[in-house]
């Protein structure tokens, strides 16, 4: 049996270690802000001094976008976490200091801030079709989505524990936020985000409207050229459909997939179908889902005032034990539960079979890796919006997209090839290499970050920063 006791024999703890860094993964979050563009164009648009003792906003926002990335959940905590990082970057912002630039956001910085963000994102997706293996598109059903742009539209809820400004009773009977947003599936970069109250409308077009504007805006012209928009059914309103019909231009061409609420003239519709109208559903890969169905319900229903060439297509399933109280009596009746999908797509330019009701069921679905995009940017400062003021919570949610995007950048462009990396979640980016710690030390004219050559991560680390120092700067 091995000794596990003795550990601490002729052990003193003391607090004299110099130029010590913990959580030295930040020099790769602020390493990928510098040379993607992101601080030198933030440092155009936010307030600048050369008064003694001021701050600049722009490291402030950008080493408040790396705490939050590195798990800080609020103001205090960020100024907490940037001690650990004195040696390399200097002191900290207080946390006041924070607040103040976070307030300071108003909508006119905002818009600024957003176009700076465009610029840069510009320039990102540049290096992304330059590095091996290119931009990355997706895949569905077995088929690769080339020159597809896929902006996902959900909104979620932030709970509060105490009165805040905006803070209201969801349509969850929860209290807090009920914010609205656009991410793309292709990088997993959140692209806009509106933070809206409590009880603020699940299918409210206006806000769907301005979302989906920002979150375009966001794309650069030469990868604009087609894009498919992805909802859940708080997207079947005729205002955002014939909003994005009216998007297609004789240079963008914009499809869509949005959740239906089944009303009884769907059902109706549904009860004409032949049994032979039916099809085996597909998976991810393309392989067939055994036990789930499709079918074309388009020329069946009678619903009017939808817009002209939208498509229905229905897919059901033998419900299971946690569906039957929530059953329709029509549904009780065929023993399948059913759900369809609304879409404009004909078909996809370059995509064999994308007209297929089977490929456009698993086109939507996939959309539900929405979620994960949800449950990562609330594991990345958005599980709690920390101030009473709303300019404070609006200023800090849009400090989380910073650090969603940091976070998304460093692994698309210089981790992309690593296996448990490249798509690794905040959590284990956290623990592989965000929080390890490291020693700086001169030698040879020269500052050098001594990291733990055992750790198992220790070379993905090196290699991170030695691409990410290799990009090519911003003119």
């Amino acid at each position: 049996m091995s000794k596990t006791t003795g550990w601490d024999r002729r052990l003193s703890v003391v607090a004299d270690g110099k130029r010590l860094i913990g959580h030295a993964g930040a020099v790769l979050l602020r390493r990928c802000s510098d040379r993607t563009g992101l601080t030198g164009a933030l440092g155009k648009v936010l307030p600048s001094s050369t008064a003694a003792g001021w701050r600049e906003r722009a490291g402030v926002l950008v080493h408040l976008a790396v705490a939050i990335a590195l798990g800080a959940a609020n103001v205090s905590e960020a100024e907490q976490l940037q001690l650990h990082h004195r040696p390399l970057f200097g002191s900290a912002a207080s946390d006041s200091t924070a607040r103040r630039t976070l307030a300071a956001l108003d909508e006119a910085v905002l818009a600024k801030i957003a176009k700076a963000r465009a610029r840069v994102r510009r320039h990102v997706w540049n290096l992304l079709h330059l590095r091996p293996g290119g931009f990355p598109w997706l895949t569905v059903a077995g088929k690769r989505l080339t020159g597809w742009i896929v902006i996902d539209l959900d909104a979620t809820i932030i709970t509060s524990a105490s009165k805040k400004a905006g803070a209201a009773v969801t349509f969850k009977k929860t209290f807090g936020f009920h914010p609205l947003a656009a991410w793309c599936a292709n990088t997993t970069e959140s692209l806009a985000m509106l933070l809206r109250p409590g009880n603020a409308g699940a299918n409210t077009v206006a806000d769907h409207i301005t979302v989906l504007t920002d979150a375009l805006a966001q794309i650069p012209g030469s990868s604009a050229a087609k894009i498919l928009v992805r909802v859940d059914g708080a997207g079947a309103t005729h205002g955002l459909l014939e909003h994005l019909e009216a998007l297609n231009t004789t240079r963008r061409t914009v499809r869509y997939t949005v959740g239906w609420k089944i009303t009884d003239a769907d059902e109706q519709a549904i009860a004409q179908l032949p049994e032979s109208a039916w099809e085996t559903s597909l998976k991810q890969d393309g392989s067939p889902q055994d036990g789930y169905f499709v079918a074309e319900l388009t020329g069946l229903n009678t619903r009017q005032d939808w817009p002209e060439g939208m498509r229905l297509i229905v897919r059901r399933v033998r419900p299971s034990r946690r569906h039957l109280k929530k059953l329709t009596a029509f549904e009780t009746r065929t023993g399948w539960r059913y759900c369809i999908t609304a879409t404009n797509i004909r078909h996809m330019w370059g995509i064999a079979g994308s007209g297929h009701s089977q490929f456009l069921d698993v086109l939507h679905r996939s959309h539900a890796g929405v979620e994960d995009r949800v449950r990562t940017n609330k594991a990345m400062g958005l599980d709690n919006l920390p101030s009473a003021s709303w300019e404070v919570n609006r200023g800090w949610m849009l400090a989380a997209n910073l650090a969603a995007d940091l976070d998304a950048w460093v692994r698309l462009l210089a981790l992309h090839d690593i296996d448990g990396l490249a798509d690794a979640e905040p959590d284990t980016m956290r623990f592989r290499l965000y929080h390890l710690p490291a020693r700086l030390a001169d030698h040879a004219r020269r500052h050098w970050l001594r990291i733990d050559p055992t750790w198992p991560w220790a070379q993905a680390f090196t290699t991170c920063w030695q691409r990410l120092t290799a990009l090519p700067a911003v003119t």
